[in-house]
């Protein structure tokens, strides 16, 4: 499973990418994506996914459905 970023959510501060393990987040078209193929969800070492953490946007960071 992985997470993916709202694109009208994102405010592109870049909390998310600095925190995340496997360097899945990155910067696209003005904002912030994350590759799914990058993305554990931060498994095993985390109880949860660590840009969940670090978002102040309710509802910008969730999983892929």
């Amino acid at each position: 499973m992985a997470m993916k970023i709202d694109s009208m959510l994102c405010t592109a501060c870049g909390d998310c990418e600095s925190v995340c393990p496997t360097g899945a987040i990155i910067p696209h078209k003005g904002i912030f994506m994350i590759q799914a193929d990058k993305c554990t969800e931060c498994e095993p070492d985390h109880d949860m996914p660590q840009c969940l953490n670090a978002c102040m946007e309710d509802g910008c960071i969730a999983p892929v459905d």
